[in-house]
Order: C-alpha cells, then sequence, then structure tokens
C-alpha cells in the first residue's frame, strides 16, 4: 500500500513550554510554505509520511528528539502553522490527540465543504487507516492521536501514535496515499522502532490464508463459530502467539458474529471496516483459523529499524531562543522574497529541502 513507517518513542510526561510551542508554530509555518512553493502539496505529503523526515523536523523545530510527544507537538504546530493559509497552500489538517482525533471525519466534511474537495474517500481512508493499526496488527499500542493531512486534489498522508502501558512506549505510524494498493495486505515500507514484541499482523501477505478463512468465518452462523471457538480454549497454545484466550469470552464476541454473519462482508477490508469488529474478534477468528483449518495468521512484527535525532530537554543541547528566533526570520524573509518574485532568494529553501533528504 504501503504505509510508510513507524517509530518507537519512549512515553514522556508534560508539554512543550508556550515560547517554544508558538516559535514551532511559527517555524512550520514557513517551513510548510516553502515546501509546497517549491515542489508542491504532494512533496509535502510525501515528507510528512516519512518517519525520518518527521523525526528531524520535530529536531529542527526544537523539541525532545526521543519523546513520544515530539508527534503530537509537531504535528500540533504544523495545525497551528497552517491556520489561515489552507486555502492559499491548498493543504488541510484534520483531527489530533484524544477527544480530537474522534473529530476527523467531521473536520475533513467541515474543510471539504468550504474548498470543494471529495470527502468520502479521505474519510474511508482516515477510518481504514486507524483500523488496521489498532485493530488488523496488534502490536500492544492502543491509537490516541491520529492526524489526517490532505491537499486540496484528495492526496492524503496519515500520523498517527499509539500507547504501550506495558512498556511505557509509543509508537508512530505514517501512511501516503500515492502508495495505497490495498489496505489489508503489507502495509509497511519502513517501520522503525527500538523495541518489538509479540504481534498478531493480519496485513502481512503470509495471512493471506487467514484473512480469507476469518471473512468465511464472519459469514457462518454465530453458534458453529462460537462452538469452535469454545474448543480452541480448552488446547494449549504456543507462547509465541502472544495472543491470551483469557481475553477471550465467546459470549461477548457473538453479537459481533451475529452482525458479520447478517451482513455477510465479501472480503477482508469489508470485515475490519465494519463497526464492532475489533481486535478481540479478529484474535477470536484467527485462532480458529489456525486451529481448526491449519491456516495460521502473521506474528511478524512490522518493526524493522530504528534512529535517533537530537532537542527540548537540553539533549544535545538547549534550544538556542536567539539562533531559533533568527533562523525564523530568515526563513520569512526568503518565503517573502519568493512571493513577490525574486526566485534567486529561496536558494536558501532548497538547501533546507536537501537537509531533510539527507
Amino acid at each position: 500500500m504501503p504505509r510508510t513507517g513507524t517509530a518507537t518513542l519512549p512515553l514522556h510526561h508534560g508539554k512543550a513550554p508556550k515560547w517554544l510551542f508558538e516559535r514551532m508554530s511559527i517555524l512550520s509555518r514557513e517551513i510548510i510554505y516553502a515546501i509546497v512553493s517549491e515542489f508542491g502539496q504532494k512533496a509535502f505529503l510525501e515528507k510528512v509520511s516519512d518517519p525520518f523526515w518527521f523525526q528531524a523536523l520535530g529536531c529542527v523545530l526544537g523539541f525532545d528528539w526521543h519523546s513520544s510527544g515530539l508527534t503530537t507537538t509537531v504535528t500540533g504546530a504544523l495545525k497551528e502553522g497552517l491556520r489561515g493559509m489552507e486555502q492559499e497552500l491548498g493543504l488541510f489538517i484534520a483531527g489530533g490527540k484524544g477527544a480530537t482525533s474522534r473529530k476527523t471525519p467531521e473536520h475533513i466534511l467541515r474543510y471539504s465543504d468550504r474548498f470543494g474537495v471529495q470527502p468520502e474517500p479521505l474519510i474511508y481512508a482516515s477510518r481504514m487507516s486507524a483500523k488496521v493499526d489498532n485493530t488488523a496488527v496488534q502490536d500492544g499500542y492502543k491509537l490516541y492521536h491520529h492526524v489526517f493531512v490532505f491537499s486540496y486534489r484528495g492526496e492524503w498522508a496519515v500520523v498517527q501514535q499509539g500507547m504501550n502501558d506495558m512498556n511505557k512506549r509509543a509508537r508512530r505510524y505514517h501512511w501516503l496515499a500515492s502508495r495505497v494498493r490495498d489496505f489489508v495486505v503489507e502495509p509497511h515500507a519502513a517501520v522503525c522502532c527500538d523495541r518489538t514484541g509479540k504481534t498478531l499482523n493480519m496485513v502481512a501477505s503470509e495471512s493471506e490464508e487467514a484473512r480469507r478463512i476469518c471473512t468465511d468465518l464472519s459469514k457462518e452462523s454465530p453458534k458453529k463459530v462460537l462452538d469452535e471457538l469454545k474448543k480452541v480454549a480448552s488446547i494449549d497454545l504456543s507462547d509465541r502467539h502472544g495472543i491470551k484466550l483469557s481475553d477471550i469470552d465467546p459470549r461477548k464476541i457473538q453479537r459481533i458474529l451475529v452482525n458479520t454473519y447478517e451482513r455477510k462482508p465479501h472480503n477482508f477490508e469489508r470485515l475490519l471496516g465494519m463497526k464492532g469488529v475489533g481486535p478481540k474478534t479478529l484474535r477470536a477468528l484467527s485462532l480458529v483459523s489456525e486451529i481448526v483449518y491449519g491456516k495460521p495468521p502473521s506474528f511478524r512484527d512490522p518493526a524493522r529499524f530504528s534512529f535517533a535525532h537530537g532537542g527540548k530537554d537540553g539533549t544535545p543541547f538547549p534550544v538556542d531562543r536567539k539562533t531559533y528566533d533568527e533562523t525564523t526570520r530568515v526563513m520569512e524573509k526568503a518565503i517573502q522574497s519568493a512571493r513577490i518574485g525574486r526566485q534567486e532568494k529561496i536558494k536558501a529553501v532548497r538547501m533546507l529541502a536537501k537537509f531533510y533528504e539527507v
């Protein structure tokens, strides 16, 4: 499809001080304008969907390089920086952290009505990217942050983050529309983290048969599936699964199975997208797929490599406010020069873009 990357970060408490966030928002505005003016909306979406570039951006803006707060603070700064410039730049940012993330469809509709963008495909993409990362890939990280960035052409990118209460870490997921082929088959192009765990990966290529069987089971009589699930509950499974049978109560799953039986989804993507089909329902169906039909899902964590950069907590050094403000001033001057037609003055912006591409 693919999802373009994942980052795993330690959970940090607190928030960016007001003086820093205000500066982050101003510099974000100039960076957004520079990239869109020089390379277009699609280029900005591609950069946002790159976990390495996003992390480097957080460092340039002066935030902690290894804090989970980098995700929420940087997306917040981008959103604030873009405010009032949406029509001029043809870019829009929906969603956010916690309750705000659940308002993403509402935000998409609002922008779509104002600027003539077709909302339905965008709302579907927002919903499915969250459903895949929270339900189809069960890596222990529950989503609490979802930001959907899109252009007036309908191009989009997603930056979302989940929290793991057990290991006290967060994991960030990135998506990009131009690389979408299938929402439920191998969505990872790059996954960045430094700690992995046992993962039920229903979107891995080797889960193809398990996806098919889960879809078929969802259309079977709920009684038949529950009877099989009760048999599974008496079997001692290998520790490699990362699935606890004690988490699965057949009685609670029955209501969902009745719904899937009545609606009969014709493929796994439709099944995954159904309201009420969550992690426990998929775990139950995957267990029956493996034990009864001999078609196990993948337990391969999509994480592949890690990275580190620099920020606000004094590492590698405290934020130098004077230098920060001077950088912003230079950026603003360069952008203003470009606006009035002096394109040679944009060379500094091109140099910045090259730095981000490293």
